[in-house]
């Protein structure tokens, strides 16, 4: 006899300003189950999930707990009946302990009301050790990694009696390790009879850890699929109507020109050392290595926020000295960051102020602005890279992540760059966004633009370099052509073996 489920939802539907953000949306947990929730940006998981924690009322349809029928669900309510969710980024109060902020989610609120230290150590402990987190209950929580902060998050759930837990893109910042880490913990959570809904982009993961995955498309729940129905293929096909092959387009491109050359270049404060390597017009060079390899100081160095100053850079054949992102830009390199959100765009900017921000001399007469120009210059990126907003004036920070990456990879396709650096071009969007991103990308490379693409995600540094140079301790360990390149080679580089 199929046993009850923890948390179930019927025919949810939802619409905002009236557009339907659900449609007749069903989903259910079992208790000792990880469900994973999966679909594009937009596709309608952030809205089902806020009306399971009670912080958007639905429109119609029936939600139940342990069988208890919940006509009206507010966040009180939701952490009452053990429905506790943790986000990609945890809120915590960073100036106050792992015991306090641990304290501040369970105990009752009095102005008279006496502090037991002891005991607030004691349970912070306890229920840090069921979370799998080695932590020091007197530690600053500000002084905690990412990984740590989401035990801790997992913790306070614990003690809040927590029989639901919710995890939206948990690992979107996360090493390897740090993934695994998280899995042991998630691990320990199912067989202590919790339910889990598990929402990412990465499905290698949810493949990995989920005993079942419903898939929303346009606000509509278009499948649910057991652990034995589960593949990448699959769920891709679900999610966008489109094959595996389209994520990651073929390429036969021909390399022109060396654009980009590196001879022993170092830069001892950026972190890098000895780098050499030649990239072509036309030419997809990915990066990979494992985290602390040195991707990310690479691009770095070369747009010139950590200076070479050792070895040679040349550009079209000639040495150059990269001092600062200006100079990098005047020498036709531009980046797109891997934190899009620190570095890639200003969210409370407009699209047009987002993408004309490093091509500003183009737009500018007598030393001001012109809006007009402004706005031309945007509509041509936006209607070419396909980016989904109200209008051109729209804060950026409206936008879904995939847009938000568009627009700053507008921003420097508008600076007219012959060497693109792209760290993390597809970090945290989903598989639709992903593709776009490819699409565009192979595009530039046919016109003749010379494109470094540093991920930490190997089918998609597989998928698309025409070469793939190999970093570990630093250095480039070594440098595989298209045929040469399968996993097991790039692990093996970036793990120092030969």
């Amino acid at each position: 006899m199929k046993s009850m489920p923890l948390l179930e939802a019927r025919s949810i539907e939802k619409s905002f300003s009236g557009v339907r953000a659900l449609r007749g949306v069903s989903f259910d947990l079992a208790a000792g189950e990880v469900h994973g929730l999966v679909g594009e940006n937009g596709a309608g998981k952030s809205t089902l999930i806020k009306i399971m924690t009670g912080a958007v009322e639905r429109d119609a349809g029936s939600l139940a707990v342990a069988g208890e029928d919940i006509r009206q669900m507010d966040p009180a309510r939701s952490r009452a009946l053990g429905i506790a969710a943790i986000y990609q980024q945890p809120a915590l109060f960073p100036h106050l302990t792992v015991a306090e902020n641990v304290a501040i989610a369970l105990e009752p609120a009095g102005l008279l009301r006496r502090v037991s230290w002891a005991s607030r150590r004691r349970a912070a402990a306890e229920l840090l050790d069921r979370a799998g987190a080695a932590l020091d209950p007197g530690r600053l929580a500000g002084s905690l990694s990412m990984p740590e902060q989401q035990l801790l998050e997992i913790a306070k759930a614990l003690g809040a009696a927590a029989r639901v837990l919710i995890m939206d893109e948990p690992t979107a910042s996360l090493s390897e390790r740090e993934v695994e880490r998280l899995t042991r913990a998630i691990e320990r959570l199912r067989a202590e009879g919790l339910g889990i809904i598990y929402i990412s982009h990465r499905l290698e993961e949810i493949l990995a850890l989920a005993d079942r995955v419903t898939v929303l498309r346009d606000g509509e729940s278009v499948a649910t699929l057991a652990r034995d129905e589960l593949s990448k293929a699959a769920l891709i096909r679900l999610m966008i109507g489109r094959e595996l092959s389209d994520i990651f387009p073929k390429r036969d491109g021909t390399a022109g020109q060396v654009a980009l050359e590196l001879r022993s270049a170092s830069s001892p404060a950026g972190g890098v050392k000895d780098i050499s390597f030649t990239l072509r017009r036309g030419e997809i060079l990915g990066v990979a290595g494992l985290a602390g390899s040195g991707r990310t100081e690479l691009a770095e160095m070369l747009f010139g926020l950590r200076p070479a100053d050792r070895g040679e850079i040349l550009v079209d054949g000639r040495p150059v000295t990269i001092t600062s992102p200006a100079r990098a830009i005047e020498l036709g390199i531009n980046c797109v960051p891997e934190d899009r959100g620190r570095h890639g765009v200003i969210p409370e900017m407009s699209v047009s102020e987002n993408v004309t921000l490093a091509s500003l001399d183009a737009i500018c007469r007598m030393g001001l602005i012109g809006p007009a120009a402004e706005r031309r210059t945007a509509s041509r990126y936006v209607a070419d890279l396909r980016v989904k907003a109200e209008s051109t004036d729209a804060a950026v920070e409206s936008l879904s992540g995939g847009n938000q990456q568009k627009v700053a990879l507008a921003r420097s396709l508008a600076a007219k760059p012959s060497v693109l650096i792209l760290d993390e071009p597809t970090q945290g969007v989903d598989v639709g966004a992903k593709a776009e991103i490819h699409r565009l990308m192979q595009e530039l490379a046919e016109r003749g633009m010379a494109i470094l693409m540093i991920s930490s995600e190997l089918p998609e540094v597989l998928g698309m370099s025409d070469r793939i140079a190999v970093m570990q301790h630093r250095t480039i360990a070594g440098m595989l052509s298209r045929g040469e390149a399968t996993q097991e080679r790039v692990m093996a580089l970036a793990l120092g073996h030969s």
